[in-house]
């Protein structure tokens, strides 16, 4: 089942964002359950959020995923969300 993670970033902290960014891709690749994902940008076009599609067993394992990502571990995020999603086009 694939679920989206949408994150906003704190206010601020970019640079926890760029200290952490080599351990999140990491994570992404030895998880193995990313089918994409991207930082959104902010009007200066710094990286301030980020959407990672999963495809997971259940909400569960989607929580786990994203609490586990070294990104919320260095408490990059202001506000997590979680949505089950349904890939129509692409």
């Amino acid at each position: 089942m694939s679920f989206a993670i949408i994150t906003r970033d704190k206010p601020g902290a970019l640079q926890v964002r760029k200290d952490t960014r080599d351990a999140h891709l990491e994570y992404i690749e030895a998880t193995g359950v990313v089918l994409m994902a991207g930082p959104f940008l902010g009007k200066g076009g710094d990286m301030d959020g980020s959407l990672v599609i999963l495809d997971v067993a259940d909400m569960a394992a989607a929580r786990d995923w994203a609490e586990n990502d070294p990104y919320a571990r260095a408490g990059l995020f202001e506000s997590v969300e979680i949505r089950a999603w349904k890939k129509v086009i692409g």
